[in-house]
């Protein structure tokens, strides 16, 4: 499988603005190697229309995805080869192998592209992830975005460790997409085992009344439907199934140690 067919070919809303900045040169390359994998338009042509919009959006959303992962991994200076893996396995169910170096390789460009930025200004990168946070704000839904942050704070939960650092840069990313930090905490917090954290997930404080509770799980639910993000395709719906789940394990949890039902 060539770029074009997973990432490259009609790149949606991409095409201009920062995030069209960073893909001349983050894939520039692949494309080069890779001149007819789409048969379709390639990135500084025209804009995709009718059909094709669906296939835009969808790159578009993985693009920004790796775009944001290149700020997220290097937050505390460091690219664990853990957080690598985990999107390296992502594009290896979702794409086959070949899109595995493809990958990997628009990220180490990214690596590359903020080295450079940063040694002529240390906030240029940042500045350029604030402002990439602002397009993606402006042409994904708001579903869309929370589950673009989903990936991202699996990736750093990848090792195991959220570091201080990495919470901050997704703190960051999340204000920038428009998102809130009560959301990247809820997110960080899918998946464990105490009743403290369930609240966490939920939104609410333990203070909070039944009736608080119940209204923040609706409210949770509607958000984080994954019908609501099934135009991204299903590998990207199985994704928001299973953070779905881990929501209502969390609301399981509260309703439980509460006697609710």
């Amino acid at each position: 499988m060539g770029a074009g067919k997973w990432i490259g070919g009609i790149i949606g809303f991409m095409a201009a603005g920062p995030l069209g900045a960073l893909a001349g040169f983050a894939l520039g390359s692949l494309f080069d190697t890779d001149k007819t994998a789409a048969g379709g338009t390639y990135y500084g042509q025209e804009q995709p229309t009718g059909e094709n919009v669906y296939t835009g959006q969808r790159n578009s959303f993985l693009f920004s995805m790796l775009v944001m992962a290149s700020y997220i991994i290097k937050a505390d200076g460091r690219v664990m080869h853990s957080e690598m893996e985990f999107v390296r396995q992502f594009l290896r169910v979702n794409f086959g192998e070949s899109a595995v170096s493809e990958g990997q390789q628009v990220l180490l460009n990214l690596f590359e592209q903020r080295k450079r930025m940063d040694a002529q200004n240390p906030q240029a990168f940042k500045n350029t992830i604030r402002d990439c946070g602002q397009q993606i704000a402006s042409n994904l839904s708001y579903e869309e975005r929370l589950q673009l942050l989903n990936f991202l704070v699996n990736i750093a939960k990848s090792d195991g460790n959220v570091c201080n650092e990495e919470i901050a840069a997704l703190k960051e990313v999340a204000t920038y997409m428009g998102l809130s930090v009560k959301e990247v905490e809820s997110m960080l917090n899918l998946g464990g085992d105490s009743l403290e954290q369930a609240y966490k997930v939920l939104e609410v404080e333990p203070s909070a009344t039944n009736e608080e509770v119940r209204a923040a799980y609706r409210r949770l639910a509607l958000k984080h439907h994954p019908d609501r993000v099934a135009t991204l395709g299903e590998d990207i719906k199985k994704a928001a199934e299973e953070k779905f789940q881990e929501i209502n394990n969390a609301k399981e949890k509260i309703y439980k140690a509460r006697g609710m039902k």
